[in-house]
């Protein structure tokens, strides 16, 4: 299915009227978002990835949203230790698929604009403007001294992303030769053709959560994405977000959150595959590598309630948990929702296996509730 022309408000909402975009995460990466030893543990093979898009397309789904890593969590499962190359990965995707989009999550530091901007024009032009980009401004230094990299200060890494991104867009709209003199970034003769489908551009989305991330986010992104934790939490998160949204003349920007799917014909059966996974086969070196690379210290950890979230990492890599009936997990998407997220990225232990009871029992109660649709 073509796009032809279509705006950026057309890519921010998909191409539908879905009211909550709801999106696979990270299926590219081995056991997806859950730090478990389970023999069913998500794979991470191409071939499970491209029946699961196939899959989530036919269902409906808005996107998928892979990440980007380069070196595993260890543990007895090298958590994320085999990862398929994001850009790539939505090449081959957004290539075999009809109307799903497809993100690729890039470290602004590691990659040249000049190649970027190619290399996500060439993506777009595959998909039919169905490309998106998730912009990372800073990482582990663990994955940064495989490039010889050192990560900037932490506000100069947004400083940094600025004119990266300002580099990339410049390419994708100017038509003859420009020269770039910025802080950071000096370059000159830049031009790159072909532009990016439809003359217009991919989506954008950052996951910027300080103040300086986040209005790097609100000025240069269409999608924020926000860490979910209470309902509390992230209604305070959404209405804040919003307003600073308003305050930098960003009033139709969306904002993404994430979670992980256990769902079950009951809540109990839901509980308890919940604590299989985690509680009794957690990779508990795996979390504990993840840990110290989040939170280095322990006043890190304990400032920002690591062991609180215990349960979180091992299950979801940190994400917002739902877990229960179809009908549990419709509230909670309804509740999402209501709180002012536009879209849903999230996990299953398992996705091909689990996605079709979601599919045909969640879905449905998503459409009653005007949710989709």
């Amino acid at each position: 299915m073509a796009y032809p022309g279509a705006s950026i408000a057309d890519r921010a909402e998909m191409h539908n009227r879905n009211r909550l975009k709801l999106g696979l995460f990270a299926a590219n990466c081995s056991s997806g978002r859950a730090a478990t030893k389970v023999p069913e543990r998500w794979s991470g093979e191409w071939d499970d990835n491209l029946a699961l898009a196939r899959m989530a397309d036919d269902a409906g789904f808005d996107f998928m949203l892979p990440i980007a890593r380069w070196k595993g969590y260890r543990g007895a499962t090298n958590f994320h230790g085999s990862v398929l190359e994001p850009t790539i990965y939505a090449c081959g995707l957004l290539a075999q698929t009809r109307a799903i989009t497809v993100f690729s999550t890039i470290h602004a530091p590691m990659f040249h604009p000049v190649v970027t901007a190619k290399q996500f024009a060439t993506a777009d032009l595959i998909g039919h403007g169905r490309l998106a980009m998730n912009v990372v401004c800073g990482w582990n230094q663990d994955e940064f001294d495989m490039f010889g990299l050192a990560n900037r200060a932490h506000d100069e890494r947004y400083a940094y992303a600025r004119e990266w991104l300002r580099v990339i867009r410049m390419l994708w709209q100017e038509r003859e030769e420009f020269s770039f003199d910025g802080d950071f970034i000096k370059l000159a003769g830049l031009i790159s053709d072909p532009k990016p489908y439809g003359g217009t551009r991919p989506l954008i989305m950052n996951a910027g959560a300080s103040p300086a991330g986040q209005d790097f986010a609100l000025e240069n992104s269409d999608i924020l994405f926000n860490l979910l934790l209470t309902p509390e939490q992230g209604r305070t998160a959404v209405a804040a977000a919003r307003a600073r949204a308003a305050e930098l003349g960003r009033q139709n920007i969306k904002i993404f959150t994430s979670g992980y799917y256990v769902c079950r014909p009951t809540r109990p059966e839901a509980i308890d595959y919940h604590h299989y996974y985690v509680e009794e086969n957690g990779d508990q070196e795996a979390y504990e590598h993840l840990l110290d690379l989040a939170f280095p210290s322990p006043q890190a950890r304990a400032h920002h309630g690591a062991a609180a979230l215990r349960q979180r990492h091992i299950g979801g890599n940190g994400s917002y948990p739902m877990i229960g009936s179809p009908d549990d997990i419709a509230r909670e998407l309804q509740m999402i929702s209501e709180i002012g997220y536009d879209g849903m990225a999230a996990s299953f232990v398992n996705y091909l296996d689990e996605l079709p009871y979601f599919r045909d029992e969640v879905l449905p109660r998503l459409e009653r509730l005007g949710l989709r649709g």
